[in-house]
Formats: structure tokens, C-alpha cells, sequence
């Protein structure tokens, strides 16, 4: 059996995400990670410019809102990713439409839980149908905007806590809003305010991309997908598949089958690769990288010694999201954060040298200069960002 060291592991990491080497491009950029965390929306610009060096946040507009060549769309695990254009039924059919049913369903309960209405299923479906109508004939809309079309859209939710205790609550139309994205029918569009704003105005999808999405057989998504990302993340263990996927593991299991996969040995156990992805790759000095919070790479896998080492209490939050990290050689050595003042400062885990000091100064200095006299807050906080950014 082939045995992958840790070295050879973070080699590929490298390359692949480019991290060594950059992407021609945000497009490029995110289809070699399938997809940007856009959770919070800095991190898509962050991730960008980590791996496509100069590139400024009006390329990444550019992309997203005028030559369409990517994609806001929820997939994974319930989470909302920045994806190249094509990739979108793949990813849609493979991870969203398993869920349409059950969040149906949950929104469902909930209004009826209300006392909103009596027939609660026949209610959300309208309710849901005349807002994509509004949506239609206002061609973009924030939810604002829609609530005055569907006053129905007013009405609150609440979420409890395990004890029975009000956990918050939040108007139908996050809900509203959320069914008709897992199901396809409208995406979030350009944000209303900044790049860092996550005030977004919401489209048809129709209209976005000239037409609907392109349907798929889920098997034939889901063998694609795992396929996809085997040759950008493997080698990986069934338990990161699982984890990146968000699938069943029995759906995983059988993607794996039909990708014809290779078992090899990583310091854990057993872990697969493409077929052909079995050529070594040499170990090779990484370039110094700051990787900003929920970047794909940090979250890439569920099994993360190999590249994390024993910094996931000081660099995740309690509720398992990355905070902002600094990389080395392909693996993490440290944290970052931004002050109040738009200072970058950070700190380091483990030793790397001399070089690798100088490549984090110059690093965050670069970083300093782009952000210019932003200041980007992330919203999951892990304890190093608190701690270096002082709040």
C-alpha cells in the first residue's frame, strides 16, 4: 500500500491550494478549493487575495456580480460557499436538494408551533411562492423590501434553547428566504453597502445565470463532487469525506465505490486518492500565507493534526470554526488578527526560522496595505483572534 507522509501531505496542499503557487485568478482560486467559505463575507476576499497576490476587491466584484463567472449558492453542510459558475448543479444536486424536504418540513413545524396558520404546509408554500414573485418583479430585492410585498414575511420565529428557554428570535422571511436558496430558486446577489457588508440583495436564479439550474441524478453529482475533491484535498479519510461533504456515510461509501479510489497510509490509517494521483510529491518549502477565518483550507478536513498540530484550542472556536491563521510549509504555525487601529498582528505556535519570520512580516505588512483603513472583524471568533486583536 502506498504510505503519504504528513510532509508529502502538506506538499500537495500547497500546490493545490495555491498556497505555493498563485491561481491565475479568483475563479481559478476558488474552483482549486471547490468553493470560498462566504459564512462571513471578508473571508472570501481574504482567501482571495492569499492565493491570487495583488489581486484587489474590485476583480473579486468583478467576478461575482458583472462577468458571473462565480456563483454565491448554499451547498455543504447548510453552508453558504462562492463557487465557480459551472460547478453550481453539481454541487446543488449533490448536498441541497437532500435537505428541501426536512427544512420544508422544520419551517413548517415552526409556523404551526406559532399559531401562524392552521395549515401550515399549504401557508409556507404560498407564502414562499409570492415572495419569489415579488422577487421577479422586482428583478433584486434585500428582505426588507420583500416584506413590504409579503407582509406575511413579518411574522416571527423562535428558536429555543435545549431547556426550553428563547434562544432568539428572527423574522419568517431568514426562513422564507433559506427554502427558496436550498431549493435553487433565488441566490444572493450584491450585498447593499461594502464588500464586507452581509446585507445582501437576493435575485432569481433564472435571471442570474440565464436560466435554471441544469438537473443532475444525485449519484451522478455526488460521485462528481467526491471526485472533484479527492483530486484537490486526497489523500483523505472517510471521515473527511463525511465531514466536507455533510452526506450520510452510507452516500459516501457509495460516491467512493464508483470513483474507483485507492487506499493508501497516512500517519492515521488508511485514507484514499484518485487512481491516478498516486505519483509522489516531493515535501517542498511552503510560502508564508495569512489565511483569514472559515478559509477552505483550514476547514478542509475533519482530521487535521497533520497540518494543525495541537493548535486547534487557540485557533477555532467552540463551535469547531477557524479562526484567522498564519501558514508555513503547509501547515499552521500561528495566529493573526486585526486591531481596532488596523494594525496586523500575530503570534506564533512553534518554531519555523528566521525565513519564515521575515515572510510573516512581510506578509502582514502586505495584508496592512490592502486593507487600507478597513478593519475586518470576523464573525466566528477563536480565542487568538480576541486575544491578539484585544476585545
Amino acid at each position: 500500500m502506498r504510505e503519504i507522509s504528513d510532509l508529502e501531505r502538506r506538499a500537495r496542499l500547497s500546490i493545490r491550494h495555491h498556497l505555493a503557487f498563485p491561481a491565475p485568478d479568483v475563479t481559478a482560486a476558488a474552483g482549486a478549493v471547490l468553493g470560498l467559505h462566504s459564512s462571513d463575507p471578508a473571508t472570501v476576499y481574504l482567501s482571495a487575495l492569499a492565493r491570487v497576490p495583488g489581486i484587489t476587491s474590485e476583480d473579486v466584484e468583478t467576478a461575482l456580480y458583472e462577468k458571473k463567472t462565480l456563483l454565491r449558492i448554499l451547498a455543504m453542510r447548510r453552508t453558504m460557499f462562492v463557487i465557480p459558475t459551472e460547478l453550481a448543479p453539481i454541487l446543488h444536486h449533490s448536498s441541497a436538494v437532500a435537505l428541501q424536504a426536512g427544512e420544508r418540513k422544520r419551517t413548517v413545524d415552526m409556523v404551526a408551533k406559532e399559531g401562524i396558520a392552521i395549515d401550515a404546509g399549504t401557508w409556507v408554500d404560498d407564502v414562499a411562492q409570492r415572495t419569489l414573485d415579488a422577487l421577479r418583479l422586482r428583478g433584486e430585492a434585500v428582505a426588507t423590501d420583500l416584506t413590504r410585498d409579503v407582509p406575511e414575511l413579518g411574522h416571527k420565529i423562535t428558536f429555543y434553547k435545549a431547556d426550553g428557554s428563547v434562544l432568539t428570535t428572527v423574522g419568517l422571511t431568514t426562513r422564507i428566504l433559506f427554502l427558496l436558496a436550498i431549493q435553487g430558486r433565488i441566490i444572493r446577489g450584491r450585498p447593499k453597502g461594502s464588500w464586507v457588508s452581509s446585507l445582501y440583495r437576493w435575485a432569481p436564479m433564472e435571471d442570474w445565470i440565464g436560466g435554471p439550474l441544469p438537473v443532475i441524478d444525485r449519484d451522478a453529482a455526488q460521485s462528481d463532487l467526491l471526485g472533484k475533491w479527492l483530486s484537490r484535498f486526497g489523500p483523505a479519510t472517510e471521515l473527511d469525506m463525511k465531514w466536507w461533504t455533510g452526506w450520510p456515510v452510507t452516500q459516501v461509501r457509495k460516491a467512493l465505490a464508483t470513483l474507483s479510489a485507492v487506499q493508501v497510509q497516512v500517519a492515521t490509517g488508511p485514507a484514499y486518492v484518485m487512481p491516478d494521483d498516486l505519483a509522489e510529491v516531493e515535501p517542498m518549502e511552503g510560502t508564508v500565507r495569512f489565511l483569514p477565518s472559515l478559509d477552505p483550507t483550514t476547514m478542509g478536513w475533519k482530521e487535521r493534526e497533520w497540518y494543525l498540530g495541537a493548535h486547534y484550542p487557540r485557533l477555532f472556536d467552540r463551535n469547531g470554526n477557524a479562526g484567522p491563521t498564519i501558514w508555513a510549509a503547509g501547515r499552521v504555525v500561528g495566529g493573526w488578527a486585526q486591531r481596532p487601529d488596523g494594525a496586523i498582528v500575530w503570534e506564533l505556535l512553534e518554531d519555523v526560522g528566521q525565513e519564515a519570520k521575515t515572510g510573516i512580516e512581510r506578509e502582514a505588512a502586505v495584508l496592512r496595505e490592502w486593507l487600507d483603513d478597513r478593519v475586518v472583524i470576523p464573525r466566528f471568533r477563536s480565542p487568538s483572534d480576541k486575544e491578539l486583536a484585544g476585545n
